[in-house]
């Protein structure tokens, strides 16, 4: 029997290549982080460096923020951004709240509280939330636009929620692997307060209190991070599930600032 129509010009078709000739994307994932393959479960130490060897994959990197501290971004690229990184800003103490919630141990949700205070402050006016609004509003973003997220992309939204849902249904351990993103956060950080004020003299001084504010908390989070991790991950599956955990917090990154930029692009 004689075949025709498409599956005839399908059957006939070359083989495909067992290579695939899709190039890497420029934008849209950050470069894979150097997860070990493992044989045996890691010590502390070697944990923690292989934790600590994922900054290669940190978005400090991606070209926006790389326009961010030559000082090339424009205003309205400015305000896009820190209007819808207000919506991560906004997650950050529900996934703190979840991981506490999945938490038995006592002793880890003592502390583990400490970040939903930072963000959210003991009253009203304070906490780093706080302190975001008020540096859109150094960049001329009404308080209103902030605060009721007009601005915030489908992208970033989603990524952010994708964070939260993460926290409330993986194991608590994971959940707190994931927030080891803070082992690099000082970094950014100084790069901001010493790009930013240098080629943006127009923003506010006050308005750069959130980043200095992380300079302290950060390196704190960051060391209870890794003692939960070190403590608990002791298996060479638990340590692959960490592994994961950060990658997918690199990724859920990635994707805010890469929605960011590539929807306020101007050249």
């Amino acid at each position: 029997m004689t075949m025709t129509g498409p599956l005839a010009a399908d059957a006939a078709s070359p083989a495909v290549p067992t290579t695939s000739l899709l190039s890497q994307p420029t934008l849209g994932m950050p470069p894979a982080p150097p997860i070990p393959r493992l044989e045996r479960p890691l010590s502390s130490d070697e944990l923690v460096a292989a934790l600590r060897a994922f900054h290669s994959s940190y978005y400090i990197e991606h070209p926006f923020h790389q326009l961010m501290h030559d000082g090339k971004l424009s205003r309205r690229q400015l305000q896009g951004w820190v209007a819808n990184r207000l919506a991560y800003q906004r997650a950050i103490p529900r996934k703190d709240g979840a991981i506490i919630s999945n938490c038995p141990v006592p002793a880890v949700r003592r502390k583990w509280i400490q970040r939903i205070i930072d963000h959210d402050g003991t009253r009203e006016g304070e906490g780093g939330i706080e302190m975001w609004i008020r540096l859109g509003e150094a960049l001329g973003l009404p308080r209103e636009e902030m605060e009721d997220e007009r601005h915030v992309l489908p992208g970033v939204r989603f990524a952010c929620e994708a964070y939260v849902t993460f926290c409330k249904t993986r194991p608590w351990v994971d959940a707190c692997a994931s927030s080891l993103t803070e082992l690099f956060a000082p970094g950014i950080m100084r790069r901001r307060l010493e790009a930013l004020p240098r080629h943006y003299p127009w923003i506010h001084p006050e308005a750069y209190a959130y980043f200095k504010s992380r300079l302290v908390q950060a390196p704190r989070d960051s060391e209870h991070g890794l003692e939960i991790v070190t403590t608990y991950c002791t298996t060479v599956e638990s340590q692959l599930r960490a592994f994961d955990a950060l990658r997918f917090k690199i990724e859920v990154l990635w994707v805010l600032i890469d929605t960011v930029h590539n929807a306020y692009r101007e050249a």
